[in-house]
């Protein structure tokens, strides 16, 4: 639970690591991401920092590409950085650290003027190796790390954005007990990233508010003309227990049972706009129901056989009574 809680906090990085690795073994650069805003013909001056890992003095080397979305798990996919956002961006072709020096390195971005509004996005890599340009103009920098700059650019944008799904994963209907995996799948059909913003409060069968979750806690984008996919968990207060008495055990400490339905409510967009989706789904907690039918069980019979032992004895008492009165 430790691990999914921390999963949640820093969902989008985790998803990027296999393609964008924040830490090199020799470089750590940082922010991971950078979100900025700028009008045509504006320049934006920004920094990033550099810390060299290793104990000997190293050249770092920078690379630019562009990235777009590829299916719903907001990965990005880096293309080859010959127009756009990678080619917008100025920063040093090299640098070199001391031993674990720190540096903080400043760098801008040149808006063109007949930029149109929406979103553009690049990443800035540092490697070890100087770039070497491969056919097709993909840029090669060997093990390499750095950060995704996302720019909004203002202005009239088309299009909008929606919950096309929200469900229990798989759309499960039934649970034994917490936790719960929730999933909506957001659209963004507009020019520009959408951060959808809000929560999902999940009722009991009275009405009654068992929990509210943030539904986008690692604060991630959907980038423009994609669909991404959220996953948030309603937990429980303990561990899972492994074990049918373990699941009773922790059913108990942690009770629930009957129909819950979940409600999502998100505000996007710079207008502010909302969408809502709901969801209902039941948790039986049958291994403790199992249990409690059993002592039940145990209790009415343990009851009828004191009542019938006991209406025994009060007529064997009466009848012995009757003789002596005889």
């Amino acid at each position: 639970m430790v691990i999914m809680k921390k999963f949640a906090i820093i969902g989008f990085i985790l998803m990027i690591l296999p393609f964008f690795p924040f830490k090199a073994a020799a470089l750590t650069v940082s922010p991971v991401r950078l979100e900025v805003s700028g009008e045509p013909g504006q320049t934006l001056l920004s920094e990033l920092i550099l810390i060299n890992e290793e104990r000997e003095s190293r050249t770092f080397y920078s690379s630019l590409e562009n990235f777009e979305a590829r299916g719903e798990t907001s990965r990005p996919y880096f293309t080859p950085g010959t127009e756009g956002l990678a080619t917008w961006i100025r920063v040093p072709k090299e640098v070199t650290l001391e031993p674990g020096e720190t540096k903080t390195l400043p760098f801008k971005i040149e808006i063109p003027q007949n930029t149109e509004p929406g979103g553009y996005f690049a990443a800035i890599f540092w490697g070890s190796t100087p770039p070497e340009i491969k056919e097709g103009g993909q840029i090669m920098v060997g093990t390499k790390t750095g950060i995704l700059v996302l720019l909004s650019v203002p202005g009239e944008i088309k299009g909008e954005g929606g919950i096309l799904e929200f469900s229990t994963k798989d759309k499960q209907k039934f649970f034994s007990s917490l936790p719960i995996n929730l999933i909506y799948r957001f659209q963004n059909t507009s020019q520009d990233r959408i951060k959808p913003e809000g929560e999902i409060e999940i009722k009991n069968i009275f009405g009654k508010i068992s929990a509210v979750l943030p539904a986008n806690k690692v604060e991630g984008n959907v980038l423009p003309r994609s669909i991404r996919k959220f996953e948030v968990v309603w937990e429980g207060k303990i561990e899972t227990k492994t074990g049918f008495f373990g699941a009773v055990k922790k059913q108990w400490k942690d009770f629930h049972f009957g129909r819950y339905t979940a409600n999502l409510n998100l505000i996007y967009g710079p207008k502010n706009e909302t969408t809502q989706a709901s969801f209902s789904f039941f948790i039986i907690p049958w291994q403790l129901l199992i249990i409690v039918i059993i002592l039940l069980a145990v209790i009415i019979i343990a009851a009828r056989l004191g009542i019938k032992k006991y209406n025994q004895w009060i007529i064997a008492k009466a009848l012995k009574e009757r003789k002596a009165s005889e």
